[in-house]
């Protein structure tokens, strides 16, 4: 059990939870109990109760249609566990050579055992990075991409550089991951779109690899120009 930013504290199934409402949030997603009890594999009466004393305690307000959002006490906690998972993502690939894929899974297995100290040490030691492997931005840090599109609004013959995979396909698609990492893609490649079928479904190169990608994938896959740095 840890302290929180003010007087109240917080278990890891309180984390758990808040993390999983900043990372569907941050996607732009409505966070309703129905899509929690689905992430995190729980009951629904489960989450009802889960959220009822996250409310009681200050972390979340609750809307008249369900919908939920984090305080701002709630937020800071949040914040705090991703930044944690993101850095040790990074280390993990850029450091101990994991791919995207395993160092998701190993960051997660890691995060709970590791000081804060030592977290922070390690991110000064790569030099305060940006963004998890994934491109997603470590909290507090903004990787001035600008506005990005979504590999399923890139037109056939148009070539794209990748820049991050949502968190919710990381959640939901750990064999896209394994996928994208077997193909060579990865944030900062650049890949081509060659062909589209009216089911969404897309065909990209990258190099010299063909890498076929479902409509929701492709829908996961953010991009910017490939002309861009």
């Amino acid at each position: 059990m840890s302290a929180s930013p003010g007087t109240t504290s917080h278990t890891a199934t309180v984390d758990r939870y808040l993390e999983t409402i900043y990372y569907i949030s941050a996607e732009g997603d409505v966070v309703r109990p129905s899509y929690l009890s689905s992430w995190l594999g729980v009951s629904a009466p489960t989450v009802s109760e889960a959220l009822r004393r996250l409310e009681r305690d200050g972390w979340i307000t609750t809307a008249p249609d369900r919908s939920v959002t984090l305080t701002r006490d709630g937020d800071a906690i949040a914040r705090a566990i991703v930044r944690r998972h993101r850095i040790l993502e990074r280390w993990l690939t850029d450091v101990l050579g994991f791919d995207w894929a395993a160092a998701d899974v190993e960051a997660e297995r890691i995060a709970g055992s590791i000081s804060d100290e030592v977290v922070a040490r390690i991110d000064e030691s790569m030099g305060a990075p940006v963004t998890c492997p994934h491109g997603n931005p470590i909290p507090g840090r903004d990787p001035h991409h600008g506005e990005l599109r979504s590999l399923a609004e890139i037109h056939v013959g148009e070539s794209a550089r990748v820049r991050r995979v949502s968190e919710v396909a990381e959640h939901e698609g750990q064999p896209l991951l394994v996928q994208l990492a077997e193909s060579g893609v990865a944030e900062g490649s650049t890949v081509t779109v060659v062909r589209r079928d009216d089911d969404g479904r897309v065909e990209i190169t990258v190099g010299a690899t063909l890498v076929e990608l479902s409509a929701r994938a492709a829908g996961s896959i953010w991009t910017s120009p490939a002309e861009s740095a």
